[in-house]
């Protein structure tokens, strides 16, 4: 991969950061437990806007693994690093469906809820987000998403082509995606920094590869 492609993926992986920032940042914070709470985050614009800043996030990061798979070929990582690409995208894969309901269809019933039809839009959000095949997919999705950082990190560690702990926090982040959805709005907004600072961490790393990268060789 010629060094422009790396540094194109690095600034793909840098807006992804960013994206990830935003999405719980600017996404609407109410009560929906309760009926009005859940109309007017639904309704909002902001809920779709965020919630598209996610999923393009998602798309961005798997694309930025292959240039970390480029910088680590020919060391004794390179194995690690396609198998953190692969497992990354096949989680956002599985991941991406639930966020394209959980955006699209929830914001299309609040709409009509908010123009005067009478459905019950806490029982349709409800149906929508716990449908069985639904959560199953989209827990195996984050899982794998919180697993592929975590092998590209330690595949960073280990090949010596990037600096050690550019990978650290972009696996951490990743790694506690799962556990911030049971976080208050501000452990959620302080997440997405998290994903944010590590994404943009390994981007500036890969940005400032030089030409030829002076990898370690397999013994």
């Amino acid at each position: 991969m010629p060094l422009a492609r790396v540094r194109l993926a690095a600034g793909g992986l840098a807006l992804a950061g960013v994206l990830f920032f935003l999405y719980p940042a600017l996404r609407p914070w109410r009560e929906e437990s309760t009926r009005e709470g859940a109309l007017q985050a639904m309704s909002s614009p902001w809920w779709v806007a965020t919630h598209l800043f996610a999923m393009i996030g998602f798309i961005l990061v798997p694309l930025a693994l292959l240039a970390v798979r480029r910088v680590v070929e020919a060391t004794r990582s390179e194995r690690l690093a396609v198998t953190a690409a692969v497992t990354t995208w096949i989680g956002a894969g599985l991941t991406l469906p639930y966020y394209g309901a959980e955006d699209f269809a929830l914001n299309t019933i609040a709409t009509k809820v908010a123009d005067g039809q009478p459905l019950d839009l806490l029982d349709l959000a409800d149906s929508i987000r716990y449908h069985p095949a639904a959560v199953t997919t989209f827990l195996i999705g984050l899982l794998l998403l919180g697993i592929g950082p975590v092998l590209a990190a330690t595949a960073i560690w280990r090949s010596g082509a990037l600096p050690r702990f550019s990978g650290i926090l972009f696996a951490a982040g990743f790694a506690l995606f799962i556990p911030q959805f049971f976080a208050p709005p501000a452990g959620r907004v302080a997440h997405g920094v998290l994903v944010a600072i590590g994404c943009v961490w390994l981007a500036v790393a890969l940005w400032r590869l030089p030409s030829r990268p002076a990898a370690a060789q397999l013994p």
